[in-house]
């Protein structure tokens, strides 16, 4: 039996109550004292119920007990029997030696790692069995300190870090008393990147939504993810479109399908016609047997089509007939095939504007711009620059290995007023070569290379191309469409402007904007 006594810290307390148990002839099996919570614990052999009556009676009427009951378990039980199931349960193998680098505990894994059995192992050396460091010596050394490993067992390779273990002893000073190893595979290992690398990028969870601007745009993605229209994402470069796609997908009921993505600026349109569509047989010399495009690859997923804008027009008709009906003819074949894919695209270039020049088909405008998010600029949303720094200066610090450092006040009133032309992109790189190159433990502006702005005269990014007169018209342009969902006709837009409404309605009618191009 085991009895829980919440009890005054006084000192004899404990001899009565064991004198209680000798008055019954009772084995004292365990006695454990907690100050902290002013509690005593006691364990003996079971009595029959008259005489636990009595007992108990006899221990409440000692001064300072003020309660006693019964309890499944001794403190050092409990935790005996937690580190007992987290040992065994531990996927990972873990191994504890002593001072002298012999075994004194070892889990389930590491057993199956090593090919022993735990009485083979008790007591003994590592030595002969693990190759690539020398635990004895380092055990010995003037300044033991933790290590991460790449160590070679049976002759496959692990990554183990290795902790020293250290007790106090009387007077406060931290005594070795031996050290933790803990095994990871390189299939574990494995299985920890890929987990990592999914969770930065199909959740809305890592996306950094503290301002309004960004918030908004999240609370409208979770919408749209949930239905099967296409999805048209606009914003500079950098800004994390294909991150905001991803999430959108991950959200979806397709989630469990493909995600695949083409960049149309990256290929020729011959190459990026097969690559979507596919071909048949025969269809280039030296070709005997077709080939499925990424939308029949991604069927009952989705197809990420990176700065659409870029599309040839010939793909433009083929990609209008898609997204009708979800059917297309590989390259070279006559036979049709029908996917069920959904599309997300996304575009850093001025749709409407392109519209207007004959760039790109009004009609597949039209049908992409149905379901539209427009991600802000970094230099928009301020409030979204510290934590998003904050959260790849962690990142980054965990990847090297060591503790993130602090970032200053002025770096990050210096981080803030930045305009990060590059935007996220920017700010990630211009850190992680920061944290790359640091070697204190604070992050100050002076440890960024940006290129310099300042207030008088802003930032021009270095491969700015164009006339100042092209310049200004995409300014003018800008300016007028972010303003026309607020004043959607050309007499209120000119009173706010100043302009004539002549004036503005032929802005408009030049840069194509109106109900249909911008959405409201």
């Amino acid at each position: 039996m085991r009895l829980e006594i919440q009890c005054q810290n006084r000192l004899g307390l404990a001899q009565e109550v064991l004198n209680v148990l000798v008055s019954y002839q009772l084995d004292l099996r365990g006695i454990e004292v907690d100050p902290s919570l002013s509690r005593m614990y006691v364990s003996f052999p079971t009595v029959n119920f008259e005489k636990f009556q009595e007992l108990m009676a006899k221990i409440r009427r000692i001064a300072g007990v003020e309660d006693v009951k019964t309890t499944a378990f001794m403190p050092s039980e409990r935790e005996h029997n937690e580190l007992s199931t987290l040992l065994k349960t531990l996927p990972d193998g873990l191994i504890a030696v002593d001072s002298k680098a012999n075994v004194t505990v070892i889990n389930d894994a590491a057993l199956d790692v090593l090919a022993v059995s735990q009485d083979a192992i008790a007591g003994q050396s590592l030595q002969g069995m693990v190759k690539g460091f020398n635990f004895q010596r380092w055990l010995e050394g003037d300044e033991v300190l933790a290590q991460t490993r790449r160590l070679e067992i049976h002759g496959k390779r692990f990554v183990a870090d290795i902790l020293p273990v250290m007790v106090p002893d009387e007077s406060g000073h931290e005594i070795l008393a031996g050290a933790v190893i803990n095994l990871k595979s390189e299939s574990r290992l494995g299985q920890h990147m890929v987990a990592f690398k999914k969770g930065d990028q199909e959740s809305f969870n890592t996306l950094q939504a503290h301002s309004n601007l960004m918030r908004k745009v999240v609370r409208e993605a979770k919408k749209m993810s949930q239905l099967d229209a296409p999805i048209l994402i606009m914003g500079e470069t950098g800004t994390g479109k294909e991150l905001l796609a991803r999430a959108c997908h991950a959200a979806s009921s397709r989630s469990g399908k493909p995600f695949l993505a083409l960049n149309c600026a990256s290929l020729p349109d011959n190459v990026a016609e097969s690559e979507l569509f596919g071909y048949g047989a025969n269809a280039f010399p030296g070709t005997t047997e077709g080939k499925k495009g990424i939308f029949e690859q991604a069927n009952g997923g989705t197809v990420f089509l990176d700065e659409v804008g870029e599309m040839s027009h010939q793909l433009q008709t083929k990609l209008i007939r898609f997204l009708q009906d979800g059917s297309f003819r590989r390259v070279a074949d006559e036979n049709e095939v029908k996917v069920d894919v959904r599309v997300i695209c996304t575009t850093q270039k001025d749709l409407p504007g392109m519209v207007q020049e004959g760039k790109f088909r009004e009609d597949l405008f039209y049908r992409l711009n149905v379901l539209t998010l427009a991600l802000p600029a970094l230099r928009e949303r301020k409030q979204d620059i510290v934590p998003l720094a904050e959260f790849f200066i962690a990142r980054f610090a965990a990847r090297l290995g060591r503790k993130a450092p602090k970032l200053t006040d002025s770096c990050a009133n210096f981080l803030q007023n930045y305009p990060w032309p590059g935007n996220v992109r920017q700010l990630e790189n211009a850190l992680y070569r920061a944290i790359t190159l640091l070697e204190g433990f604070e992050l100050d502006k002076e440890h960024l290379q940006l290129p310099s702005y300042n207030n008088d005269f802003g930032y021009l990014e270095q491969d700015f191309d164009g006339t100042l007169d092209e310049a200004v018209k995409r300014f003018e342009a800008n300016l007028l469409r972010k303003l026309f969902p607020a004043y959607p006709s050309s007499r209120q837009l000119a009173k706010k402007l100043g302009l004539s409404h002549t004036a503005v309605a032929n802005k408009l009618r030049d840069y194509g904007i109106n109900r249909k191009s911008v959405k409201i």
